[in-house]
Formats: structure tokens, C-alpha cells, sequence
């Protein structure tokens, strides 16, 4: 139990030995809300209804195994003498960026085998997945984990933030950026966006490019505040490369769809 005070016990429910952490309710509710966009909206593009549910039975499970081996990779020097200690989820350990990845890999394989547009399923779902980070972000919260650097509390005053919310970003007796806030907000700004740019009628593929640039760029900014950050080398944060070159790919992609294909296919064609 966390001890400190005015902070929010990490743990929802203690049932015996078993003890469920508002972390992990608040992933599922992300989970089941971003489905639930989602599903109305590939109903209406034309995508049988059961589709995503048969697709999530498989992309859950794996995104949660590619978070976690994304994060031992990069910090295999804490598990490299005890590799034992991999499974141990529960003690923390998952990276966004591995669990995207193994989500779009699994997504990619699903609709090859179904015969259906990766790049259709992926615009449908892009502000899907950002709900779903949105409300993901605050089980960091809940944990006191992927906070800045120190900052006073006249600092988080002046952002006039609730009272829980300072609280909870006081740690041993400091208190920290709450960069879980800064992404969260970013991340539902995108949601907008991309909810709007459905009327735009963009160029199939581009709503979902449109995603990565978008989540990148403000991750790159965030992740360059935040204490926790993995390392490719050295001082070089393995967040920033992937944005940087996730950036860069997505920009050249749209560029050379747009100069290549004649005849695009757009969001809303059948």
C-alpha cells in the first residue's frame, strides 16, 4: 500500500492474496472503449461485425507480449542474470511502443488471411488507438510511474491542476512533471483531429499515417522530460528514434502515394 500521503493506493481490490491495481482497470477500460468507437465505425465502412472482436482475441495478448519484451530488450542488463524475472510482469516493465508494434504486425497477418485493406482496417481504428492511449496514460498516473523531472508545487499550482492530481505527483516528498498528463491531453487532441478529418475524405492510409506522425511528434517532445526513458546508446532515448524515424517514414509514404497512384482510393469508397 502506498503510505504516502494524499497519494492514491495503486490497488483497487484485495481479494486474499490477489489484488487487482487500477492500472490494469484502467487499460481494460481503454481496451473496451476504444472497441466500442471502433466497431461502430468499421460497421458503417462495411467490415462484417464481428470482425474486431475476432481480430482482438489475438492482438490483446500479443500487444502485452511485445510491451514487455520491447521493455526487456532495451534493459536486458536488469534480467540478463536472472532472465527468470522476465515473466514477472506484475513488478512492471511494458513499453507502448512494443505493444503497437506487435499489434500492427498481428493486425497486418489478420487481414492478409481475411482478404481485407491492412491500410483500411488502420484508418478506421487510428482514433481508436489513441483513446486507448489517452485513458492509458492514467494508470501511469495511479502507479506514480513515467513522470518529469522535479518541479515545485507552485509549478503544478499554476497549471491549475485538482488537488488529487498534485498529490499524486508528489513523490518521497517531491514533486514531478505529470508528463502522463502532457501525453494524455496530446493524445486526446489527436482524437479530435482525426475524427474530423473523416469529413476531409483523405486518401486511404492517411488517416492512420496521420496517427504516427501525430502521437510521435508529441512523444518525442514528452519522452525528452520524462526520468524513466529506455536507452539505445548511451544518452540516446530509444522513444525519440522511433519517433523520429516513425516521422519520417509516414511523411514519405504519403508523399509518394500521392505522386504514384492515379486513381487513390479514398476513406469513405467502399
Amino acid at each position: 500500500m502506498n503510505l504516502l500521503l494524499g497519494a492514491i493506493d495503486p490497488i483497487a481490490i484485495s481479494l486474499g492474496p490477489i489484488e487487482v491495481r487500477w492500472y490494469g482497470v484502467i487499460i481494460a477500460f481503454g481496451i473496451v472503449l476504444a472497441f466500442l468507437v471502433a466497431q461502430r465505425e468499421m460497421v458503417k465502412r462495411g467490415f462484417h461485425e464481428e470482425f474486431l472482436t475476432d481480430l482482438l482475441i489475438w492482438a490483446v495478448p500479443l500487444a502485452i507480449l511485445g510491451a514487455r519484451l520491447y521493455y526487456v530488450l532495451f534493459k536486458w542488463e536488469d534480467y540478463a542474470d536472472s532472465p527468470g524475472n522476465i515473466l514477472k510482469v506484475w513488478e512492471g516493465g511494458l513499453a507502448i511502443h512494443g505493444a503497437l508494434i506487435a499489434s500492427f504486425i498481428t493486425a497486418y497477418v489478420f487481414t492478409k488471411k481475411r482478404k481485407v485493406s491492412f491500410l483500411k482496417l488502420a484508418d478506421v481504428v487510428a482514433p481508436s488507438i489513441l483513446i486507448g492511449q489517452t485513458i492509458g496514460r492514467w494508470g501511469n498516473f495511479m502507479n506514480q510511474e513515467a513522470h518529469g523531472g522535479p518541479v515545485s508545487r507552485a509549478f503544478l499550482e499554476n497549471m491549475f491542476l485538482p488537488e488529487w492530481i498534485i498529490n499524486q505527483m508528489r513523490i518521497d516528498g517531491i514533486y514531478y512533471h505529470p508528463t502522463f498528463l502532457y501525453e494524455s491531453i496530446w493524445n486526446f487532441t489527436g482524437v479530435v483531429i482525426l475524427i474530423l478529418l473523416r469529413r476531409v475524405n483523405l486518401l486511404r492510409g492517411e488517416m492512420f499515417m496521420f496517427y504516427l506522425i501525430w502521437y510521435s511528434v508529441g512523444r518525442f517532445f514528452i519522452e525528452g522530460m520524462r526520468t524513466d526513458s529506455l536507452y539505445l546508446i548511451g544518452e540516446l532515448r530509444t522513444a525519440q528514434v522511433v519517433s523520429i524515424v516513425t516521422v519520417v517514414v509516414a511523411l514519405i509514404i504519403i508523399i509518394y502515394r500521392r505522386m504514384t497512384i492515379k486513381e487513390p482510393v479514398r476513406y469513405k469508397d467502399a
